[in-house]
């Protein structure tokens, strides 16, 4: 087995627990599983993550990384601000529709914390790492576009994680996908009436 940085090994294991977590669920996945999904040794897991707490932690920020990326790019100043927010929106909603069993995989990862004693702050953490990415987001807009907001930044984030907190769920649930195109028009008008221009 070739040698490979911690860190390096770190992300392989993590997407690997993804994975499996995915295929099997989380009360199912063992760390033994997780190890033979990624093609190394238990030890080589139990180096690089010294409990399930951690490993789960490191799997609600990778998810969370994975379509926090293609929003950003999407987020780049378009010519209204209707447009940069609506493109933001889509790209959220395309990588839903392309990874819906990953997306279901956070709300168990949710549930599963909440139930087992000792791992309740992972789901605090996953819900802060939430609004946490959408303040920086909503900043990293506000600074490019030069936006001035009606509500402070947090209660905006907040309100932007609750959201497609529950229109992901929602899909996930319901699969229609003929009426997304009028609930993102939805969303993008009412978000823009809270962020204008100067």
């Amino acid at each position: 087995m070739a040698r490979m940085p911690s860190a390096e090994r770190r992300r392989q294991l993590t997407e690997a627990a993804i994975r499996a977590m995915t295929r099997d669920g989380v009360a199912r996945t063992t760390t033994r599983s997780i190890a033979a999904e990624a093609g190394v040794s238990l030890s080589v897991f139990h180096y690089c993550f010294d409990s399930k707490q951690a490993l789960v932690e490191s799997v609600i920020t990778t998810i969370t990384d994975h379509y926090v990326t293609v929003v950003r790019e999407a987020l780049r100043p378009r010519s209204t601000l209707e447009e940069t927010v609506r493109a933001g929106f889509q790209a959220y909603w395309d990588h839903v529709r392309a990874q819906p069993d990953e997306h279901m995989l956070t709300y168990e990862l949710t549930q599963y914390a909440l139930r087992r004693p000792g791992f309740e702050h992972l789901a605090r953490r996953q819900y802060e790492l939430y609004a946490d990415t959408y303040a920086e987001l909503i900043e990293q807009l506000r600074t490019s576009m030069d936006l001035r907001l009606s509500v402070p930044v947090p209660v905006l984030a907040r309100y932007l994680a609750a959201m497609t907190d529950g229109l992901t769920l929602n899909y996930l649930v319901l699969g229609d996908e003929t009426v997304w195109t009028g609930i993102l028009d939805t969303v993008t008008a009412h978000i823009a009436s809270l962020v204008r221009s100067p």
